[in-house]
């Protein structure tokens, strides 16, 4: 359960670091670009650390198909759901990007620095595997594909609305974490030395405080009233829809009960930080996205006991 504190320490440290900064007569001073700057190191460093360690040392099996496409399912359908809603029931060229922030948060799971040790929490270590066959090849994929094309076109920047397809692709294969999950494919035929694990293990573990503390940063309750329809909607789908419709669906195929209780479970999760991040970098209203994050993750501490429960 370390990890989980670390998660709140963090995000906790970025809250008070930012308001003391807005104290004039603070001598704590993070400058307003904080968040920018954290953000880019997790996308250019961070995270390509993580897929170039933990891509490289898994073992593909037939039968954890079902964790890989999960991911997938959550997103797609949070798309038509949320277009759908923004459509009906928003204004949808005044609310467009709001729409996009929600399919980013809503869509992608935390299956990572809160999945993982949820999974070791609740059902043990030997299911870790799973948890991270699910994030890799499931989740971090979608981000890096159809979750970078998506922001780019939902994003408020009138050069990035109109983009083609061969554009939205150039994006996706210049994207970081995007480039070094092929090259990793590549590398999988090449052991790693001892001293590159090392490194890549110690880069990659920086994601987590630095994100947490990004997120907390940029954190403003003042913003929830303006944004609570939103945050209504975007977690009634993430935390108890999303988690519903893949045991409704997965019900109907032959599975192992480990895979079909892990899967359930990963879909419960709160919303995903780095899909956070790539929103705001996307300028995919900030505000809800960073609410998105933190009440999400605070709120899925307490509901994904239930689907535990329920699921196990």
């Amino acid at each position: 359960m370390g990890n989980i504190l670390l998660i709140v320490i963090c995000f906790i440290l970025g809250i008070i670091f930012h308001r003391y900064s807005e104290t004039t007569t603070s001598n704590i001073k993070f400058p307003k670009e904080t968040p920018q700057v954290l953000n880019s190191f997790i996308v250019y460093i961070s995270l390509p650390a993580l897929i170039l360690y933990h891509i490289h040392e898994l073992q593909f099996q037939k039968s954890l198909i079902a964790l890989i496409l999960m991911p997938w399912i959550v997103f797609i359908v949070a798309i038509g759901f949320f277009v759908l809603i923004g459509k009906t029931l928003f204004d949808w060229q005044k609310e467009k990007t709001a729409i996009g922030a929600l399919i980013l948060t809503s869509g992608l799971g935390n299956t990572s620095f809160v999945g993982l040790p949820m999974i070791e929490a609740y059902y043990g270590k030997e299911y870790l595997s799973y948890g991270l066959l699910a994030d890799q090849a499931g989740t971090f994929f979608m981000l890096s594909t159809l979750g970078i094309i998506l922001a780019a076109n939902f994003s408020p920047n009138e050069t990035t609305i109109k983009l083609n397809l061969l554009s939205s692709l150039k994006r996706v294969i210049t994207f970081p974490p995007f480039f070094v999950l092929i090259l990793t494919f590549l590398l999988k035929i090449y052991e790693y030395p001892l001293w590159l694990k090392q490194i890549l293990l110690t880069l990659g573990n920086t994601l987590t405080p630095i994100a947490l503390f990004s997120v907390g940063f940029q954190l403003k309750l003042n913003e929830i009233k303006e944004n609570k329809k939103y945050l209504f909607i975007g977690l009634f789908y993430k935390l108890f829809l999303a988690p519903l419709m893949i045991a409704f669906i997965y019900s109907f195929f032959p599975m192992d009960k480990s895979i079909y209780h892990i899967s359930i479970f990963e879909a419960a999760m709160g919303p995903m930080i780095t899909g956070g991040i790539v929103a705001i970098s996307y300028n995919l209203k900030p505000g809800l996205v960073t609410l998105m994050l933190a009440i999400g993750i605070s709120f899925s501490f307490f509901t994904l006991p239930i689907f535990w429960y329920f699921f196990h």
